[in-house]
């Protein structure tokens, strides 16, 4: 896990796709371009996994950057 901002960007071959940000009740998913909000889950690797999912079934995985 790369430091302790509690914000990290998820970032594929065309940019930016969404953000997940720490909060006390979980890891809160937001889906750049996309309606509805992403969620919230119980620890970064299962909100890391969210959003690769959301990105379809043969995306790339995202680089997630701290911030």
């Amino acid at each position: 896990m790369m430091g302790n901002t509690g914000t990290w960007v998820a970032v594929g071959p065309a940019g930016a796709v969404g953000s997940i940000r720490r909060a006390p009740d979980g890891f809160h998913v937001e889906l750049y371009g996309r309606d509805g909000g992403g969620g919230t889950y119980p620890s970064l690797q299962s909100a890391k996994g969210a959003v690769h999912a959301a990105l379809g079934p043969l995306a790339d995985r995202p680089e997630f950057r701290s911030h």
